[in-house]
């Protein structure tokens, strides 16, 4: 029970701030989707006149792109990331705005030609429209449903099926036209109890209301299980969609 006391210390111990996953190097792996979103994001925001990163947490990827738009802006909602995303995208001109994810965004319609969100908490897909100008873009990759169930399980017990989350018609239904929506399942494997407790620290979504504490005879019984039957596997889900704000009737 040592180990299990030390892993969970560490686990809990670890930094949540930003979107960095660089300290699960050894200890997790999650295969990466086949369409290259960060490519994507960069071959798009060098086209770009004005620029939307949505839910940018530390702003580690979209600091990635190596050529940004004249104008680029960002938004965040947790006070940590704000600081962290405002230093990461300094070099690059980003501005970063305090702006909670399902609030209104502060900006005129038509600001845009180009809005991105890498794993949103939520898609208010009719601000994403308005804020577009026609003809502009929505790239995102987002998490499907029911991604890592089989960890969500391990901690809440059986769920019910996921729901369909309904991406083309409400994309449709706010203006846009879908023009790419892709669909994949990545296998992740969990080395340790203390990966395990971190991840879920970081990725609330996957336990809502995750504590060390609360869930100790899981990641007990979880922990048993590593050691016996080697690395813990789930399936992290993913989509990626494109799509095109429509040129409303009568627009010049």
């Amino acid at each position: 029970m040592d180990d299990f006391e030390e892993l969970l210390a560490e686990g809990s111990a670890v930094p949540t701030d930003g979107w960095d996953f660089s300290w699960f190097e050894g200890r997790a792996t999650e295969e990466r989707p086949s369409w290259g979103y960060a490519r994507l994001l960069a071959e798009h925001m060098a086209k770009a006149e004005a620029a939307l990163d949505l839910q940018t947490g530390g702003g580690e990827v979209l600091a990635t792109i190596p050529r940004p738009p004249p104008l680029l802006v960002a938004t965040e909602s947790w006070p940590p990331n704000l600081e962290i995303a405002r230093r990461t995208l300094l070099p690059l001109g980003g501005t970063v705005v305090e702006s909670e994810d399902v609030d209104d965004f502060p900006f005129d319609d038509g600001t845009f030609d180009l809005v991105v969100s890498r794993h949103p908490t939520a898609v208010l897909w009719h601000e994403i429209a308005r804020v577009l100008k026609p003809e502009g873009i929505y790239l995102s990759q987002g998490i499907g449903s029911g991604s890592n169930r089989e960890l969500s399980e391990a901690m809440m017990g059986p769920l019910p099926p996921p729901e369909d989350q309904r991406i083309a018609e409400s994309a449709d239904g706010a203006g846009l036209d879908v023009i790419t929506l892709l669909h994949e399942s990545l296998r992740a494997e969990y080395y340790d109890i203390g990966a395990i407790v971190h991840f879920l620290r970081k990725v609330l979504w996957t336990v809502p209301g995750f504590t060390p504490e609360r869930y100790r005879a899981q990641l007990i019984s979880l922990h048993d299980r590593i050691r016996s039957d080697g690395p813990f596997v789930s399936h992290a889900r993913r989509y990626l969609v494109k799509a095109r704000k429509r040129v409303p009737v009568g627009h010049p």
